[in-house]
Order: structure tokens, then sequence, then C-alpha cells
């Protein structure tokens, strides 16, 4: 019998979650418009925060009559990381949730002594193929952005996508990380027992690269464990830990475990709640089960100080751990996909990679040329030192670290010059447009494509140099095609999300319209109204007919003349003149419509028109069920509408008052933001049969407006 055989195996368990979405922000109002496709929610972040995020800090644990027993936050107990962007929206709109995530991490330190919680670069972009000067930024500003959060320093920093290479592995060993998390076909030479090996860079400093269980990981992203509890389990103690011999007295050999077992798994934290619905349950299981099982669980950070990594190990560069080609999915069509058959070519990746890396060197060389006249300090460094301030929206934080890195000491402190926060703003966006979710899936027309060509739109209007910047990109994108048709090029997809006009002036449109309305309150100033709502990055206000917009980024200060003109109850029109501080025009007048206003006030706008429209297009008893809820006012203004159409064919020669109601119902359904309902459209064409010829070019608007092209007949 081998000494080996009486000793119990050692077990540590670690399951990490990279929790992080795609961000979605306008970015130049810093909020999520309206997503369809996640409804019944506003935005996707919205919804994956309610399914995921706040489920995986709360989540039930049930006893055998199905009845909760307790509520566990699991992230005490699992290693994860949360993507700097997505962290700054779940701060600003789900608070709580943000909170339980630091106190796990807490809890975690004060069990293990090491956090569970690991850094993120500040955007998701695919390191290997930045340079080096961009991932030295995009880490110590995901270092920050966790000092921050968690008030300590990262010992561990997880790479988007794993995308790693020699020179990425060398910024993180140059700047503190101690080990990083990798899938196990890009670990070359990896230990025994799940162990971190050492990699060493070319520039001679060290690392330690954990290996996940790949085929575990794999159980648990697609399904097969996490919908059923016990066989998840049972995948943990199914793996074997190696052995080795050693001379013995009694025997020539005997057999031991070389070191503790470590079995780790890691996966999209989206896994727990929104890929799969109520993933957290099983995980909050498999936890307080591997505790009984006699299993430690634990993070990386502890296992490795207590375990350090001795063996050299090399890797697979570049590579990731969603593309079998190495990183050619964020720049190639090299056959990875989501689905093959609805989007056939992803030949649109390399221009929009050509596109924005010519952009961003163009962007590079403006910010050096320009940040050095404004500077103390390397514009380089300063722009590293911008992660310390680049989510803040405070505008005396800003102040105050802006003027401790210019060049020279302000003559008026109280003055902050726009410039050189312009200059560091087109420099970040520079960063995002290239948040590798873009390449990720299957067409130049979805969200995530179109969010990093706002970020693009955003950095060409903040250079000043829009004529040089903008003709090379759109040409260039023009070679991007879409697999849809009716999107187009890439160059289309950027015309279709580059704004109309610059955000303070849709702003003060909408500000405007919102004073006509009477929807303002009176501010602390004579003759003062303001939004109570305002937009995180904005201030706006209105007093003697002009309204002031304040960009707390930019430190800006802008005056406009808005004019609004209402056509009855259907509708509101803005003409905006940019002032100087004199009050004479700065600039041509610019009309903006409604569609333009930033969503928040679009839709405050749209329901004062709504509420004024419905007391004219429904009756009385229909108001009266709208009141009491037992209609919706989609359905009543459907009934509406059907009947205003009918009445049509029974007005002969006198009918105008019949197409003023048509027309105020189908201003009704703009306002809700409604498809014209079919039995509209088909009462329209049985009227239309009983309306005299010599009449009927009268109903032409009205036939357009129902979707009839031209004369229905």
């Amino acid at each position: 019998m081998t000494t080996g055989a009486h000793r119990a195996e050692r077990r540590h368990i670690v399951l990490h979650a990279h929790f992080y979405q795609p961000p979605r922000e306008d970015p130049a109002f810093d909020e999520i418009d309206a997503e369809p496709s996640a409804a019944p929610f506003h935005d996707w972040n919205e919804r994956i925060e309610r399914e995921c995020y706040r489920a995986v800090v709360a989540a039930r644990v049930h006893g055998p009559d199905g009845r909760i027993t307790g509520i566990v936050n699991t992230l005490e107990w699992i290693s994860f990381n949360v993507g700097p962007t997505l962290f700054e929206w779940l701060a600003r709109h789900a608070p709580d949730t943000a909170e339980r995530i630091v106190a796990a991490d807490r809890h975690s330190v004060a069990r293990l002594g090491h956090g569970n919680a690991i850094a993120h670069p500040y955007h998701h972009v695919i390191l290997p193929l930045a340079s080096r000067r961009d991932k030295v930024t995009e880490v110590r500003w995901g270092m920050r952005d966790f000092r921050r959060r968690f008030g300590r320093d990262p010992e561990g920093m997880w790479l988007p996508e794993t995308a790693v290479d020699d020179e990425t592995l060398d910024v993180l060993a140059q700047e503190g990380i101690r080990f990083t998390i990798l899938a196990p076909h890009q670990v070359v030479g990896a230990p025994p027992n799940g162990h971190a090996g050492r990699y060493v860079t070319t520039n001679g400093r060290a690392i330690a690269l954990f290996p996940y269980h790949g085929e575990i990981s794999h159980g648990i992203a697609f399904g097969g464990l996490v919908r059923n509890a016990d066989a998840w389990l049972d995948a943990l103690w199914a793996v074997k830990g190696a052995r080795r011999h050693t001379p013995s007295a009694a025997s020539a050999i005997t057999e031991e475990p070389p070191h503790p077992l470590l079995v780790s798994a890691a996966t999209d934290g989206e896994t727990y709640g929104h890929h799969h619905k109520f993933a957290e349950l099983a995980l909050a299981r498999v936890l307080e089960q591997s505790r009984h099982k006699g299993g430690h669980v634990g993070n990386y950070a502890a296992f490795l100080a207590a375990h350090p990594a001795p063996h050299d190990v090399t890797i697979a560069a570049p590579s990731s751990w969603s593309c079998s080609h190495g990183v050619e999915r964020w720049r190639a069509d090299c056959g990875c996909r989501l689905d093959a058959q609805a989007a056939p070519s992803q030949a649109w990746r390399t221009p929009l990679r050509e596109g924005l890396v010519a952009l961003g060197q163009a962007l590079e060389a403006q910010f050096q040329r320009e940040g050095a006249q404004w500077f103390a300090d390397d514009p380089w460094a300063v722009r590293d030192a911008y992660g310390a301030i680049v989510g803040s929206t405070d505008l005396l934080e800003r102040a105050a670290w802006l003027r401790s890195h210019l060049v020279a000491p302000l003559r008026e402190p109280s003055q902050v010059p726009t410039r050189p926060l312009q200059l560091l703003e087109m420099s970040r966006d520079a960063l995002r447009m290239f948040t590798s979710c873009a390449w990720f899936f299957d067409d130049i027309g979805g969200l995530e494509p179109r969010q990093v060509l706002r970020y693009a739109a955003r950095a060409i209007a903040l250079s000043g140099e829009a004529g040089a910047l903008e003709p090379p990109l759109r040409a260039v994108l023009a070679r991007a095609a879409s697999n849809d048709p009716k999107v187009g090029s890439g160059d289309r997809v950027y015309q279709a999300v580059t704004p109309p006009q610059p955000a303070p002036v849709r702003l003060a449109a909408a500000i405007g319209a919102m004073d006509h309305l009477g929807l303002l309150t009176a501010g602390p100033g004579s003759g003062m109204r303001r939004d109570d709502d305002s937009l995180p990055a904005f201030d706006a206000t209105v007093a003697n007919a002009t309204v002031t917009v304040g960009d707390r980024r930019l430190a800006t200060v802008e005056h406009f003349r808005v004019h609004v003109t209402q056509d009855g109850t259907t509708g509101v029109e803005t003409t905006v003149t940019p002032l100087t501080v004199a009050g004479a025009p700065a600039g041509p007048a610019m009309a903006v419509s409604l569609a333009d206003f930033p969503e928040r006030w679009r839709l405050r706008v749209r329901l004062a028109l709504r509420d004024a429209l419905r007391a004219q297009c429904l009756e009385a008893d229909e108001l009266a069920e709208l009141a009491s809820g037992r209609a919706t006012l989609k359905e009543l203004a459907t009934a509406a509408l059907v009947r205003a159409v009918r009445h049509l064919a029974d007005l002969e020669d006198h009918h105008d008052e019949g197409i003023r109601r048509v027309a105020l119902a189908l201003d009704l359904f703009e306002q809700l933001e409604a498809h014209i309902p079919f039995d509209a459209q088909t009462a329209f064409w049985d009227a239309w049969s009983g309306i005299k010829p010599s009449r009927r070019g009268d109903l032409q608007g009205i036939a357009r407006r129902l979707g009839f092209a031209g004369d229905p007949g």
C-alpha cells in the first residue's frame, strides 16, 4: 500500500465570470437610445441587468420543497471581472447591483486575503491588433477604473476575448499585473493539475498564465452543465490530478499528487441568467455543494500566492478563445461567424478595420501635434493620466485635473480651456472605435458596427478636421458591403449614424420645444427655466428666450436662440441659431426635427402632443375607458382612425372636416411611433369606392400617409 493511497486529494475550485456588454451609449449624449430588440426593456443593458447582473449578486437557494432557503451573492465565491464601460453604466443605472459587486470583492479579500475581482482593459479591444501605446493606455485606464471601484490594486487582468501576444503580456507585466487567464489551446507546455505557467516576455518580464479547463468551461457556457447542477458537480470532481513517482524506504516507488489539483473554468458572466435562464441557481448550488464535498472554493490570486508558477510556458500568438484563426475574426473573413446561412460573407471586416486604422493614425498625429502645445508633459503620458477622470462628468473635478497638466498656469484659474479637453475626448473616441464587438457579429449593419462608427464620427467632429478626415474614411467604408442590400455599405451606415447637427444644437432645440409646451420648471433665476432630469454630461437652461447649453465633459458653454412653431397639436418645428455671448448670431440658423431630439426629450414632446391629440380624436366614452385602464391608447387610437376613415365615404362633397379628423388620427399614430393599422388601410380602400372621382384628389395626402403609393385606384 502506498502512502499516496492514504491521502485525500486536494481539490481547489475556481470559476471565473467575464461580465461585459457592448457599450451602446450615444457618444454625443452618453445615453442609450431605445433598442426595440430588447423589449420589453428599454435597451439590452437594462434587460441583461435584470436577467443576469442582479441575479448573480442575489441568487436564490431553494430547498427540497422549492421554497427559498437563502439568498447568495455568488460573486463572493467566484473569480470575476466587470468591463469598465459596463461598470460605468451599472454605477449610474443600477447602483445597488454595482455596490453588491464591490461588496463581494471585499468579502473575498477578508476570506482569502486576495480579492475575487480582477481588472479589465478600459475598452473591449483586441490588444494584439493595437499599438503598444494604445495597449498601455487601455491597461492603465482599466487599472485606474479598478482602483476607483474596488479600492485596491488589481492582481490579475482579463484580456478581451483572451486575445494575447507577447507584447500584450509584456505590457501587463510592465504595469504590475501578476496573472491572466487563457484558453487551454493558448498556453503551450502548461504544467499539470491546472496550475499556472510562467511566461517570460521577449523583454524579460514574467507573468503567470492560468489555462482554464476547456471541456468544463464549454459545458457551462453552452448549457449542458448549467441545466443540471449535479452533472456540473460530477464534472468538477471527475478531473483527476497527475501523480508523480517518488522513492520510498518501504518500496521502490510510491505515487502521490505533486501539487494540489486546481479545477478552473471561465465563461462569459452573462451565461448566468441571460444566456441560460436561472443558471445562477445552478451556480449557487454548485458552489455550496463543492464546499460540502470538501473542495476549496477560491480565486486565482490566492492560489497563485500559495502556489507560484515555476514552470516556463510559451503561448500560441496571436490567439484568442473565440477565433480558431488567431485574431482574424476582427480583421478578415476568416470563417468565424454566428450564422453562416444568414450572413455568408464577412469581407466587410477588412475595410472597416483598415478605414478606422487610417483614421486612428491621423487622429494620433493631430493629438501629438496639438497636445504638445497644451500639455506640460508628453501628450501620451497625459492621455494615460486622463484615465483618472475619463468617465467623470464633474466639471470641477475635470477642471482641477486639467489645470494640473497644462503647459503654463492659467491667467484666470476659474477658466477652463476647451481645446485640450476636446483633444483628450477625441483620443478617447479614437480608442473606443476599436471595440471588438463591431467585428464579432455577422454584418456591418448591426448595432455594434454602427456604434464604433458613431465614435469615429464624434472623433472627427472633435478634431475640427472633418473636411480632411471624413472623405478618406468614407471611401474605404464604401468597400465594406453589407449582406443586406437594404443596408448597402459601411459608408451608408456611417452616414446614417452621423448626427445632422452637433449635440448642443439638438439639445437646445429640444429644450426650446419643451419650454414652448410648458414642460420646464421654474429655476432659481428670474425668467429662468430648466429641465429637472438633465443629461449626465450636459446642463441646459432657458432665460429671456435664449437656451444655454453647457457640456461638462468639454467645459463649453453655448447660447442659442430657438424659434418654435407648432402646427396645432400635430407637431413642432424648431429653428436654432447659435449666438455669441453678446447675443449676436454666431452662425447660420439650423432646422432641427423632432426625430433628432435626444430620445428622452423626444418622448416627452411626443407625449405632450399625444395628450392634446387624444382629446380631439377620442370620444368621451373612449377617454373614460382609457382613464380606467380598460383599453390602451393604441387600441382606442386604432378604433378612432378606422372610424374616421370609414366616415369619409359618407361625406360626399363636404368632407374637409372628415379629412381633418383622419389627419389628426394619423398624427396621433405618429406621436405613438406606431405602424398604421391593417384595418385602417382596408377601411380606406373600401371608402375610396364611395367617393366621387372628382373629389378623390383631395385624399392623395391621406392615401400616402396610410401607406398607399399615389392614387389607390
